[in-house]
């Protein structure tokens, strides 16, 4: 291919699914919705429990799709622009392997139980600061989302990043197979979806591991020292000839932690990569994120990439929708705003717990209190009642004053707590929307975390959406003076 823009022609993409292409096209992208279709993009009509996107090519095409991927031509459409194949879901992932085999990028794979997503941003921007660099869009790591990411690649891509995700024991062994990542990153092994897992955490870290199994020959893992099970992921990575490197606050990581200043408006982070010192700045509070900033620069370093002029480039990182981003919101003064941070995209215990030290470094302005409003977290086996009713001390440590919970488990929560912290405790979270914009005042902090529901929009961000419809609506933030 050329250095254009183009990532299939027709041509291209028959050869790679064995389908048959009507007319000559070229497209620019690939989508699989047409509310966020662009044109020139190849229309991917998967049909799913979400519905079959073959209703939609029509729609598709009028607004500007090069051409649609079909299993059938649907009715009252000519056959013009369209790619016929078996299955479109396996010609999704047909044109995924045929866009790794034909691109020589550095491709480094990230998994882990917290922190994918964040993580993999913190990498776009870095190796995104060295060459052509092509990344999982918001968190497409599932069995359609890697294959979506695959194809999606240029074929003149220097650096390519993919996130992959799992529930269950066997799904991320697949997703490796098809990424053939030279560099492996999990991020950390936490009590997330151990429900699913009869050997707990150890089964957790047993699935995790399963991303070496498709590292590509030559290929590294980079591993988290401080975590309990380091030495387990350690021997997996081994016994699959991949070589290790660890990153983390221990001493004896390849990349770690010389010292950490925190701080409401972001962090600044001495460590030392292998054998280059490096000091550098993150505008996003918390020592989670300052730790995932170490596997970013230690896969770099891997890569053969300017660790320097990539840690500079992660002072511009913020994060994903719902994942701590910070919003003012105008309750009345203007001067004195609402500190909304936004946590509903999803929830574990760990994750709460490195968000209430966030909800810590943040001063309410005048008059204001901290807040957590809270939702259940799900997939934690027979222990998750006493585990939600455990976050009573670490919210007392983090110096939150009032408590809204939502959910049949944050009830156990909510009856942990102390009277004076207790705000108030509905069975779901659109109850909760109703009460929480109207006790807020000038000044307050409030934290909005839990896990997503059956559906596709997390549930806690009905109360997120009620806080910014209230009446004196959002207001732009300020920038803040830098560290």
């Amino acid at each position: 291919m050329s250095g254009s823009n183009i990532i299939w022609t027709s041509a291209e993409a028959a050869k790679a699914t064995g389908g048959n292409a009507s007319g000559s096209w070229q497209a620019t992208g690939l989508s699989i919705d047409t509310r966020t279709i662009q044109t020139g993009d190849l229309f991917i009509a998967l049909a799913g429990e979400n519905g079959d996107g073959h209703k939609w090519v029509a729609d598709a095409l009028k607004k500007g799709a090069a051409a649609a991927v079909v299993s059938q031509v649907p009715e009252g459409l000519s056959d013009d622009k369209l790619l016929v194949v078996e299955e479109t879901l396996a010609a999704l992932q047909a044109l995924g392997q045929a866009a790794r085999d034909r691109c020589a990028a550095k491709v480094i794979g990230i998994t882990g139980s917290v922190g994918k997503t964040g993580t993999k941003e913190m990498m776009a921007l870095a190796f995104g600061a060295l060459g052509q660099t092509h990344a999982s869009v918001k968190s497409y790591n599932n069995h359609w989302g890697v294959p979506y990411t695959l194809a999606s690649m240029h074929a003149g891509s220097d650096y390519a990043i993919f996130e992959m995700g799992m529930n269950h024991s066997g799904e991320l062994s697949p997703l490796s197979k098809q990424v053939r990542p030279d560099i492996a990153v999990i991020t950390t092994i936490a009590p997330v979806h151990v429900g699913n897992f009869e050997k707990g955490e150890e089964g957790i870290a047993e699935a995790k591991a399963e991303i070496f199994d498709g590292v590509a020959a030559g290929g590294c893992a980079v591993l988290p020292r401080d975590n309990t099970w380091f030495d387990l992921l350690k021997s997996k990575a081994e016994a699959r000839g991949v070589k290790v490197y660890s990153f983390g606050e221990h001493d004896d990581a390849d990349c770690y932690m010389l010292d950490c200043l925190e701080a409401a408006n972001g962090t600044r982070i001495k460590a030392k990569v292998i054998d280059e010192l490096i000091e550098f700045t993150l505008q996003m509070p918390g020592r989670h994120l300052a730790v995932n900033a170490l596997a970013v620069l230690l896969a770099v370093k891997l890569a053969g990439g300017n660790v320097s002029k990539a840690s500079a480039a992660l002072k511009a990182v913020q994060p994903p929708p719902g994942r701590g981003r910070h919003e003012y919101l105008n309750y009345g003064d203007p001067n004195n705003p609402v500190t909304l941070i936004d946590e509903s995209y999803n929830a574990s215990p760990v994750a709460m717990k490195a968000a209430f030290k966030v909800l810590a470094l943040i001063d309410p302005g005048r008059g204001g209190r901290r807040i957590a409003v809270l939702g259940d977290m799900y997939e934690l086996g027979p222990d998750a009642s006493k585990i939600h009713a455990e976050l009573a001390m670490p919210l007392e440590a983090a110096g939150v004053q009032l408590v809204y919970t939502s959910g049949p488990l944050m009830k156990n929560l909510y009856n942990a707590l102390p009277a004076n912290k207790r705000g108030a405790h509905r069975d779901d979270s659109a109850e909760l929307a109703q009460i929480v914009p109207e006790v807020l005042q000038p000044g307050d902090v409030v934290m909005v975390k839990g896990s997503r529901g059956g559906g596709k929009k997390p549930r806690m961000q009905l109360v997120v959406e009620a806080l910014r419809a209230f009446p004196g609506k959002v207001r732009p933030s300020k920038e803040k003076a830098s560290l």
